[in-house]
């Protein structure tokens, strides 16, 4: 276990918040290391490559707190499920920055580490989703 998944069966009776959700903090920490790094580049590295990973990795949090806000669980997952796309497109973003010289290994390492702790949390969230909730 990666200290990230929320058992969500002990909430404590509280209503399940976006910052509880392990999914949410991953990507959100993420997305905010990425453009710390990328806000640094050359004019012309953040015009083809900094924008669109950016915009990928800062699309995993939104989708799930899209899905989050949504009212039903096929909405919800939906969205979820985007956020799994996202995350595979990060990893793209992730190799072309490298192969390009934009990170260095252990930037490159660090992200590819967080991206892979993902799915494991998203697929719990759409697992309890499609089994707690009865919309």
């Amino acid at each position: 276990m990666n200290g990230y998944i929320v058992n969500y069966e002990n909430m404590g009776g509280h209503y399940l918040k976006l910052n509880d959700i392990g999914a949410y903090k991953i990507a959100f920490r993420l997305s905010n290391y990425v453009w710390d790094e990328v806000v640094q580049w050359s004019h012309f590295q953040k015009e083809t490559v900094g924008k669109q990973f950016v915009r990928a990795v800062d699309s995993i949090a939104a989708n799930l707190a899209e899905g989050f806000g949504r009212y039903n669980k096929k909405d919800r997952i939906k969205f979820y499920r985007y956020a799994l796309g996202s995350q595979k497109e990060s990893l793209n973003w992730n190799e072309v920055s490298k192969a390009r010289g934009l990170f260095t290994q252990e930037k490159y390492n660090f992200i590819y580490k967080e991206l892979q702790l993902l799915p494991r949390e998203i697929y719990f969230l759409i697992r309890y989703t499609e089994e707690k909730l009865t919309m």
